[in-house]
């Protein structure tokens, strides 16, 4: 028959294992839906981040596979941008509580812009040119839309990062892939071994009929269009690694042939810009 202390010592254990099991759970995001907005994609995609590096993580990327963040030709597309990488960043130091966390810029004019413009950062700012883009104290680095250009100055940083002790670097959206006529065959495959040495802890990829979501600890996750109710999405299926165009198609043919007759995946290819609108109802 259990005496009064060891009950009491039994309750406090469970009490202890109730306290760290909310304390994990609520240091993941719900990482089984998609989000509602953009700013809630880059939110979410700061807290998939934060859950990485306190899983002790340390080198990873979020890529936010979306149109409007991809062609930045004008000056409105640039500020966006710009004020979304701070959304992340701010939610990474809110979620980690790090206070150290460096942002390094594609280039030294819109570090400098930046630094004056947002003077109440609680983060550090430097850009890939730097002569020395990263401090000692520095814990966490974010490395905001690096380019295919700055290569040799991503991975420069990256093995500084990877001494002792190694700190963690997130590179957000990055552009290190370039499909430009006269770059080598080996220097292509050079730069798709360096990244992946970085796992997708965030993914956002619409489609022209549904999405391909990965966030951090979970799945990769295929999600499709519910016909019954107009923009919302179900779940296909959840895989282990990134889908290859090969499997998307297996996987929209699958349900097409279980949903209801309807337009073919070819013809519904040109609404892929209404698909996003749907996903994103913010953008």
């Amino acid at each position: 028959m259990l005496n009064l202390t060891n009950l009491m010592l039994m309750l406090m254990l469970l009490m202890l294992h109730y306290s760290f099991r909310m304390k994990a759970l609520k240091n993941f995001p719900l990482c089984s839906c998609l989000p509602n907005d953009l700013e809630g994609a880059v939110r979410q995609s700061g807290q998939a981040s934060a859950s990485f590096v306190d899983a002790g993580g340390m080198r990873a990327i979020v890529e936010l596979l979306i149109p409007q963040l991809q062609f930045l030709d004008d000056e409105g597309a640039q500020a966006e941008l710009w004020e979304l990488s701070r959304v992340f960043i701010d939610t990474l130091i809110e979620e980690t509580g790090c206070q150290r966390v460096k942002a390094i810029f594609p280039d030294t004019g819109a570090a400098a812009l930046l630094k004056y413009k947002w003077q109440d950062a609680a983060f550090g700012f430097s850009s890939l040119s730097d002569r020395k883009p990263v401090e000692d104290e520095d814990e966490i680095v974010v490395m905001v839309v690096p380019d295919y250009q700055m290569l040799e100055y991503v991975q420069k940083i990256s093995s500084l990062l990877s001494g002792d002790p190694p700190r963690p670097l997130i590179m957000w959206n990055p552009r290190l892939i370039s499909e430009e006529v006269g770059v080598g065959v080996n220097v292509q495959k050079l730069k798709k071994f360096f990244l992946s040495t970085f796992p997708v802890v965030y993914s956002m990829r619409p489609l022209a009929s549904g999405a391909v979501f990965r966030c951090y600890p979970g799945l990769w996750k295929v999600f499709y269009d519910d016909k019954e109710r107009l923009g919302r999405y179900r779940l296909a299926k959840e895989l282990i690694s990134r889908p290859d165009s090969e499997e998307l198609e297996y996987i929209f043919g699958d349900v097409q042939e279980k949903s209801e007759e309807g337009p073919s995946l070819i013809a519904k290819a040109p609404s892929i810009f209404s698909s996003i609108n749907r996903i994103m109802k913010a953008m």
